[in-house]
């Protein structure tokens, strides 16, 4: 299955494809599916302190048997229960049972305090200590990361976020245009981009323009459309983050990584991303109209019924 690794700035290198534990909550559910995605395949896993479910993640990696070195673990600081960096990082590699993680990120610029350049600079001391080996943030966007730029000793080795502007990035055909300069961004400065949700068109999304040609592309190749829009964001030079709680699913989401794509595939795909994003648009503007017209009667007939002349 070749998704493949994609190497950082400062030499490492991060599988391409991650198992992301955002939604499966604590508890022992959590720790029985991170175990299924590491047994179909997943050698990468991205958690973080807000989801709560560290040590979960933690003894599935244990109880797998591998290697430290045959899983990437991708991890956040996230400011829990208002404890700082330093604490931080030290409870992650506890409740993970690891003595680094891989890829520590900031996990929102707000939790950079007192300032980006301070809290850069201790993740920076991080690194250096052997903690972390790769340093990096989430949900900054361009602004922040010139900031960070600024000041930083180490370039941040990847960037993880929500629209518009942010970083481990949410990307899928219908933000894809308005996300471009973020790739870019990050292509320029050496900052590898992740991306999470690029499976919204299909499973929150569905009947919209890209649809009919993810359904076409998927018939010629003999594969599930889940699997070409996955196919579809690693064409774009990204680290795919995904979930599922289905084996069947994320031995699809694994076998995506096999798939070949043209260059016409990938342009078909954008360009129904794009007329999707104007049609979302369009509805917008029309919601927004109708609720101001409707305000405004409820307005005039409040008016009306208080004795209020308007004229």
């Amino acid at each position: 299955m070749t998704w493949g690794s994609i190497k950082l700035n400062d030499g490492t290198s991060i599988p391409s494809v991650a198992f992301g534990t955002w939604t499966l909550g604590g508890g022992a559910q959590a720790t029985d599916y991170v175990d299924q995605a590491i047994s179909v395949g997943f050698s990468h896993i991205d958690t973080a302190q807000a989801y709560g479910n560290e040590q979960e993640a933690g003894k599935a990696i244990r109880e797998s048997g591998l290697k430290r070195e045959e899983l990437f673990i991708t991890t956040k600081f996230s400011g829990r229960d208002g404890l700082d960096i330093e604490t931080s990082i030290k409870n992650s590699l506890k409740y993970l049972g690891v003595d680094y993680v891989d890829l520590y990120l900031i996990h929102h610029p707000r939790l950079a305090q007192p300032d980006i350049p301070t809290a850069w600079a201790k993740f920076e001391k991080l690194k250096q200590d052997g903690l972390v080996k790769s340093i990096g943030v989430s949900n900054f966007g361009v602004p922040e990361l010139e900031i960070l730029l600024a000041s930083a000793k180490i370039k941040p080795a990847a960037n993880q976020a929500p629209p518009p502007a942010r970083w481990q990035i949410l990307l899928h055909p219908y933000v894809h245009a308005q996300q471009i300069p973020i790739v870019e961004f990050g292509k320029a400065h050496g900052i590898v981009s992740e991306a999470y949700s690029v499976l919204i068109p299909l499973t929150h999304q569905p009947g919209g323009p890209v649809d009919k040609p993810v359904q076409a592309i998927a018939d010629r190749l003999s594969a599930k459309p889940e699997q070409v829009l996955l196919a579809w964001a690693k064409s774009k030079g990204v680290v795919v983050v995904t979930s599922s709680t289905k084996k069947e699913r994320l031995e699809g989401y694994l076998a995506a990584g096999d798939l070949e794509l043209t260059d016409a595939d990938v342009a078909t795909i954008d360009a129904a991303g794009a007329k999707g994003a104007r049609e979302q648009t369009v509805r917008m503007y029309v919601r927004r109209v109708a609720f101001v017209v409707l305000a405004a009667a409820v307005a005039v007939g409040v008016c009306g019924y208080a004795g209020i002349d308007l004229i």
